[in-house]
């Protein structure tokens, strides 16, 4: 029984496949509300799908889009977007190796890279089901996102105030989930995301969103520093 549970291909994985789903469920419901958003702001509908087609990244495309609503042009808005996606830079090189092998599987694999396919990548305990995970998450979510965004921008002004439905909470809502058991289980993961999440709260108030996950990254300094001392201790008492 063992031996097969550790051949199980990751996409026949029903808890990974779930996670996934889970994810991308809450990945269109966001999507919906930004093509909303968008086209009920002034913007034609082909503006948030094009976006979401190459730029690829919600909280930069609504921030780029907010720039763009309040009147800024489009120089303020692709800049606003790449400083919110600059932590995407470390997340490339942390799944680099598992994307796989040529120029292709790397282009189009570095669009794929988000938070969660980074996440779903990291927490498989092998390569071979990391690349597997890398590429169902990644394809999946853009899949939705896109469908997503696209239902939102043609039902443009007809959902009204789309803030009033709770749409923006459901992403954060999965992805709370999804995170609660590697908090319970890892104290490192502890250490690390308590102080990040209260640094981001701290500047919530002020900053342009994405920014604060950005300044919750901080808290990674303090990731696995305990089991580092801990070993230390160990050593000391067993000179």
């Amino acid at each position: 029984m063992r031996s097969a549970q550790r051949t199980t291909p990751a996409f026949l994985d029903p808890g990974l496949l779930r996670d996934v789903s889970l994810v991308c469920l809450a990945g269109g419901v966001v999507g919906v509300s930004f093509g909303a958003i968008a086209v009920a702001g002034g913007l034609p509908v082909w503006v948030p799908v094009v976006m979401s087609l190459v730029v690829y990244a919600g909280s930069a495309q609504f921030s780029a889009v907010g720039v763009l609503l309040a009147g800024g042009g489009p120089v303020a808005a692709a800049v606003t977007g790449l400083l919110l996606n600059t932590r995407t830079a470390a997340f490339s090189l942390a799944v680099a190796e598992h994307i796989g092998p040529g120029r292709l599987a790397l282009l189009v694999g570095a669009h794929l890279v988000t938070d969660e396919t980074v996440a779903f990548t990291l927490a498989q305990r092998d390569p071979a089901r990391r690349r597997a995970a890398f590429w169902i998450s990644g394809l999946g979510m853009f899949a939705v996102w896109n469908t997503g965004v696209l239902a939102g921008a043609l039902a443009g002004s007809a959902l009204g105030d789309t803030a009033r439905y709770g749409l923006d909470a459901a992403f954060p809502a999965v992805l709370v989930a999804l995170v609660l058991p590697a908090l319970r289980e890892d104290a490192g993961v502890r250490r690390a995301a308590l102080p990040g999440a209260a640094l981001a709260l701290a500047v919530t108030p002020a900053a342009p969103a994405g920014v604060p996950v950005l300044v919750a990254l901080a808290g990674l300094a303090l990731h696995g520093g305990g089991r580092e001392r801990g070993h230390g201790r160990g050593r000391g008492r067993s000179v």
